[in-house]
Parts: structure tokens; C-alpha cells; sequence
């Protein structure tokens, strides 16, 4: 038994590293170059532009089947992540070694390469902790993805930026480089992780991207992944922008958002998995959509007063707190809908189902906040949030009968 716990933590943490691999140099990579184009006199339509380089995570769901087929085994598994890993790491490290402001289409272009080979590297990350770990675990597996995404958010996107003006970007990205590579080392030394379902698999096919929605069983799970969110990623979007109109610098948002906010989802996203564990995810997606509900309203409630900025910063720890628990039960809930052998197809496209109902809530919640102000905003999200509610309660309610 005290064997059996030791390799699941040991298993636990391989997947942590893992995670964190993934978002700390992209986390640094897209704030830097913004602030680094920016000082280069680039224009704003431009360096939004930037974005598209985070285009491979968005359509990475077109060869999560070809992942799917090839990757039978641990050792399969294994192959293929320290392979796209290394990939990774050597475009992070010629990265590191050019100028990044007189050849700044090549580090763009590398920049792109690097997220192709992560974005690879999470399909076949996500199918085998599927695979490895039984249902019951899964939500702490979700809790390690998530606190890995926001541990390495904090550090890309905060600290290194520190590191970057005092050292440089020739010192701090190939260091990045480094920090990835030593994060598959857990991977190469962990022999304990075992393929819980050891049943013959059927090989994935790309038709599978479109059999996955001719489940009838599937749809409520959709109806969940684009809604659960929807309360908080509208105000989320927004919070920056709000704290710049009230005269906030960037060093300033940066702490709060970047750091004060997303410690919260970290911290969050751990206590996520353990309630899940305890009262099932059924119950745990009722009291986080009760929860949520209370972000949108507690924005309300302030803009029928004056700006406090304590206040406003119990706000942000609260949301990001609602965001970090929503993750875990959002990810949780998609591995339970996977079919045998397409593991990291249906996970990946169920994330990136989540993804884009986030990112057309951020557009829209810009439209709305310049139409209605920020409290006509708050008002639409909080309508969101209890119809979201009332979605779970009906969608699910075979799962609580059975």
C-alpha cells in the first residue's frame, strides 16, 4: 500500500513537471516579445498579431488522432514527449542565441516552432495521465495540470520579466531552455507509470476529430465546456483594462493580476481536486457554479460605490480563486468523456472547445463594457453565471441518479 501511494505521488509530481514545462517559457515568451515590440516602436495591430503564434495550441485537435494511433504504449508515450520536448527546448535555445530586436521575425517564427512541438507534447502528456491514472485520481491529476499552467504563468509571465531586464534575453532564454529539458528528467527515471486499462485499443483514426460529436451522450458535456466558464472570463478579460482606467501602472497590474491572482488559482486549483475526490465531481460542479455567481454580483455590488482598492483586490483573488477550482472540475469532467483509444483527441478537443467559448466571451465582454459600461457588464455575466447553474443542475441529472 505505502508503495502504491509513494509512486502515485512520484507520478503526480512526473506530471507536474510536465505541465509546468509547457507554460513557463510561453508564458514569458508572448509577455516579453509584446513588451519588447512595444519598446521597438512596433504597432499595436502588429503585436496583436503576436497572438497567432499561440494558433498551434488552438488547432492542435487536427493531429491529436495521429498521436492517438502511434501511441500504444508507455514506452510510445514516453518517446513521444521527450521527443517533441527537445524539440521544444532547442527552439527555445536558438531562440536565445539571436538578437530578438533586429531579428524579430525569426524569433517569432522559432517562437511558433517551440508551441507546435508543446502543443504535441500536451496531447500525448494529457492521453497517457489519462491512461495512467484511475478515474478516481483524475482530479488530482487535473489539480497538477492546473497549478502547473498557473504556477508557470506566474513565473513566466512575472518573475522571469524581472530576470529579463537584469540579465538579458540571450541569458534568461536559453536558461528556458535548459529548465525544460531538466523537466523530462522525472519522466526519464519514473518506471512506475503503469497503463491502468490494459484492454486491446482500438487504433485512432483523424475521423474520429468528427465521430466525437455523433455521440448523442456528448452533448450536454459540450453545453457544459462552453458555459462554465462564461460567468468570470468576460470580468477576467476586463480586469486590466479597469485598473488602467482607475490609474493603475503596469508594474502595478502585473502584481495584482499576474501574481496576486493567479497565486490564488494555484492554490485553488489543489483544493479543487481534493474536493472533487471527497463529493464527486456532480456535487463539486454545483458549488462551483454557486460559487461563481457570486464574482459577477460581487463586481456589481461596487460600482454602486467608490473605488476601494482593498476591496477590488479581494475581488480579484476571489474570481481567480473561482477560476482555479472551475478548471479542475472542467478538466476532470472532459477526461471522464473520452472514448478508448482516443484519449488525447477527445480531451483535446473538448479543451479547445473550452478555449474558444473563452475567447469569443473576452471579445464580446470588450463590445459590451464599451456599450453598457463595466456594470452592464457585470450584469450580463452574472445572467450567465445562474443560467450556467441551472445548465448543470439539468444537464447532469442522470449522472446523480446513477
Amino acid at each position: 500500500m505505502f508503495n502504491s501511494i509513494s509512486s502515485k505521488k512520484l507520478s503526480l509530481g512526473t506530471f507536474f513537471c510536465l505541465y509546468i514545462a509547457q507554460m513557463v517559457p510561453s508564458s514569458f515568451l508572448m509577455t516579453a516579445l509584446q513588451v519588447i515590440m512595444r519598446e521597438g516602436q512596433y504597432s499595436l495591430a502588429t503585436i496583436g498579431l503576436l497572438n497567432l503564434v499561440r494558433l498551434p495550441w488552438t488547432i492542435k485537435f487536427l493531429w491529436s488522432p495521429f498521436i492517438d494511433r502511434h501511441c500504444v504504449t508507455v514506452g510510445d508515450y514516453k518517446r513521444t514527449i521527450i521527443t517533441t520536448e527537445l524539440i521544444y527546448a532547442v527552439a527555445l535555445l536558438a531562440t536565445g542565441l539571436i538578437n530578438v530586436h533586429s531579428e524579430i521575425t525569426l524569433v517569432i517564427i522559432l517562437a511558433c516552432i517551440s508551441m507546435l512541438a508543446s502543443a504535441t507534447q500536451d496531447i500525448a502528456t494529457d492521453a497517457l495521465a489519462i491512461l495512467a491514472f484511475k478515474k478516481h485520481d483524475h482530479s488530482m491529476l487535473n489539480s497538477m495540470q492546473s497549478m502547473g499552467a498557473f504556477g508557470g504563468a506566474v513565473i513566466g509571465g512575472g518573475l522571469l520579466l524581472i530576470l529579463l531586464k537584469s540579465y538579458g534575453w540571450n541569458v534568461v532564454v536559453p536558461c528556458l531552455a535548459l529548465f525544460v529539458t531538466m523537466m523530462i528528467i522525472p519522466l526519464l527515471l519514473n518506471t512506475h507509470i503503469r497503463i491502468e486499462n490494459e484492454k486491446p485499443r482500438e487504433r485512432a483514426k483523424w475521423t474520429d476529430i468528427f465521430r466525437f460529436f455523433t455521440r448523442k451522450q456528448i452533448w450536454p458535456q459540450i453545453g457544459f465546456l462552453m458555459l462554465y466558464y462564461m460567468g468570470i472570463i468576460g470580468i477576467l478579460s476586463m480586469l486590466r483594462p479597469y485598473l488602467v482606467d482607475k490609474g493603475y501602472d503596469m508594474k502595478e497590474i502585473g502584481f495584482l493580476t499576474g501574481i496576486v491572482g493567479t497565486t490564488a488559482s494555484f492554490i485553488m486549483a489543489w483544493f479543487s481536486g481534493v474536493l472533487i475526490r471527497r463529493i464527486g465531481i456532480h456535487k463539486a460542479r454545483i458549488i462551483i457554479a454557486g460559487l461563481i455567481i457570486l464574482a459577477p454580483v460581487y463586481f456589481l455590488a461596487m460600482t454602486f460605490t467608490d473605488f476601494n482598492k482593498v476591496a477590488f483586490v479581494m475581488g480579484i483573488i476571489y474570481i481567480q480563486a473561482c477560476y482555479g477550482l472551475a478548471t479542475v472540475v472542467l478538466y476532470t469532467s472532459a477526461m471522464r468523456c473520452v472514448r478508448p483509444g482516443r484519449e488525447g483527441t477527445d480531451f483535446t478537443i473538448q479543451i479547445v472547445i473550452s478555449h474558444i467559448s473563452g475567447l469569443l466571451v473576452a471579445v464580446l465582454a470588450g463590445t459590451v463594457a464599451h456599450l453598457f459600461a463595466y456594470r452592464g457588464l457585470y450584469i450580463a455575466e452574472t445572467a450567465v453565471a445562474i443560467i450556467s447553474l441551472i445548465y448543470v443542475l439539468i444537464a447532469f441529472r442522470r449522472e446523480k441518479n446513477s
